[in-house]
């Protein structure tokens, strides 16, 4: 092994939060400490032969195609995860088409039935203009969930911890049952909830990760970005190409924001999950609260109330937190699924989840837990 593979393989086997802190921290002009931002739509070829012949894993051309502050973000996901490569696009939404972009008509999905509620509304197009099938599956048993699949099956589609009941599911046990079934249908999770730092389903035997970057990776509240990361290079190159033809790629000051977050990733998840579990305990005893939904750890909690006008005067009463519809970010923020998260989910199928008018989710941000108890007592009216 030369000197140079040495370094590399030494560099692979870092821990995360050193991954993590290291992020964009690479030779590059002037050799700065943090990657500059690179406000370029494109590249300039040294010769005719370089540009005929251009490699993209070695150099730049057009933004569309490759950018530097897109990779360096792109290469740091994809060493949190374990994986092959991963793909930085402009919108959580966006991660799911580029996971789904490799339907056709005819082929079949089984998803979890408890999942972020625009994924549903995506289905539906695809059902109504594709003629692709959607199934779904309640996440108890894994052999109903085999029982579902054919030979039409291309993706079975998982949400774990759920959103926004919070159920838990053993990939590892999913994926080996699907892939026994047929190795070639893909194990697709969202790891929004829990991130690289608490969760890595590809090294559970899942074949994609989907995550709304906007959420926890992000961090703050001021970005809007998703993630894809696989194992397999020619998936890997079949959405390479998907995203070089459709064009919702991710900006580079976006990715550049993206990237400046993940470093502080696992001191925040660390934070989160403090705050959150201390705010668990309260709510689990505090007036009105009849049932707290909370997975243990990272920094989402559901919780249901005794009434609807509880309901109201909570998200009317809260001062620190704030209502509104996103998670993961540095501010708590609070929301009703019912009527905004998911409100695409149909009713009927809301209310069978536990989606219910009295169920509210928040997402705990990084302020002193003390004072989010003091608001949420507050305005409980406790």
């Amino acid at each position: 092994m030369s000197q140079e593979e040495k370094k590399q393989d030494a560099k692979d086997q870092l821990a995360f939060a050193t991954i993590a802190a290291e992020a964009g921290s690479i030779k590059d002009g002037a050799n700065p400490v943090s990657q500059p931002i690179y406000l370029s739509a494109c590249y300039r070829h040294p010769s005719l032969d370089q540009a005929i012949n251009f490699d993209r894993l070695k150099g730049f051309t057009y933004s569309r195609v490759e950018a530097p502050n897109r990779k360096v973000a792109e290469e740091t996901i994809a060493k949190m995860e374990e994986g092959y490569q991963a793909f930085a696009v402009a919108s959580g939404m966006a991660a799911v088409q580029l996971v789904l972009s490799v339907l056709k008509s005819g082929d079949e999905v089984v998803s979890l039935d408890d999942l972020y509620g625009g994924d549903f509304r995506y289905f539906r197009h695809l059902e109504s203009h594709f003629g692709i099938a959607f199934k779904q599956w309640n996440g108890q048993k894994v052999e109903d969930l085999v029982s579902l699949l054919t030979d039409k099956t291309k993706i079975v589609w998982l949400e774990t911890p759920s959103n926004p009941t919070m159920k838990e599911l053993d990939i590892k046990k999913i994926a080996d049952a699907v892939h026994n079934f047929n190795e070639k249908i893909l194990v697709a999770v969202d790891n929004t909830f829990y991130t690289p730092y608490y969760q890595k389903p590809l090294t559970l035997g899942a074949d994609v990760v989907i995550h709304s970057a906007t959420k926890y990776l992000g961090g703050h509240n001021d970005i809007l970005g998703g993630l894809v990361v696989v194992n397999d290079p020619d998936l890997a190159d079949t959405y390479f190409q998907y995203t070089i033809t459709v064009g919702d790629t991710m900006s580079n000051f976006d990715s550049w924001l993206l990237t400046r977050s993940l470093k502080t990733l696992p001191i925040r998840m660390d934070r989160h999950t403090a705050s959150a579990q201390k705010i668990a305990k309260f709510l689990e005893m505090a007036n009105h609260v009849e049932k707290v939904l909370y997975p243990g750890k990272a920094g989402m909690i559901s919780f249901y109330l005794d009434s609807e006008a509880e309901v109201e005067r909570v998200l009317n009463s809260v001062k620190v937190i704030t209502f509104a519809e996103s998670l993961g970010g540095a501010e708590s923020l609070i929301t009703i699924p019912y009527y905004q998260t998911h409100d695409d989910v149909e009713a009927e199928q809301r209310v069978r989840l536990g989606i219910t008018t009295k169920l509210l989710r928040l997402s705990v941000g990084l302020e002193d837990p003390d004072d989010l108890i003091a608001d949420l007592k507050q305005a409980l009216g406790d």
